[in-house]
């Protein structure tokens, strides 16, 4: 795989947690316990990691490389995957991340962005 930071890149990100989903063959990363990337393989086994983006932007994405396709077994609007093969950029790959990540934290209950903000964890 091109990209052998992009473990260590998605848990940089503050609170993401990491766990393998046997049933799709796929390590997501997760924050709030919402996937904000997915990686994996297609149906031919190629490497591929899988990212929420503004619409607009995933499709801007898609049409300026080939190696970025919408997202695979996902919703195609608003996913957007990337094959660790390919020839995106360090630099595109990290600023779809930092979207992806951004956008799945919005996204939560106000109470769950300030506890991540705030580094207060769960007690079980």
């Amino acid at each position: 795989m091109r990209y052998g930071w992009l473990d260590e890149y998605c848990l940089s990100k503050k609170a993401a947690e990491k766990d393998f989903k046997v049933e799709w063959n796929a390590t997501r990363y997760l924050i709030g316990g919402k996937m904000f990337l997915m990686q994996g393989g297609d149906k031919n086994k190629k490497a591929i990691a899988t990212m929420k983006c503004e619409p607009t932007f995933g499709q801007l994405l898609r049409e300026k490389y080939e190696h970025i396709i919408p997202g695979y077994y996902m919703n195609k609007e608003h996913w957007n995957s990337v094959y660790l093969e390919g020839d995106v950029s360090d630099d595109i790959l990290k600023q779809m991340i930092d979207m992806s990540y951004e956008l799945v934290l919005n996204s939560l209950s106000k109470k769950k962005i300030q506890e991540i903000m705030e580094g207060k964890s769960e007690e079980v």
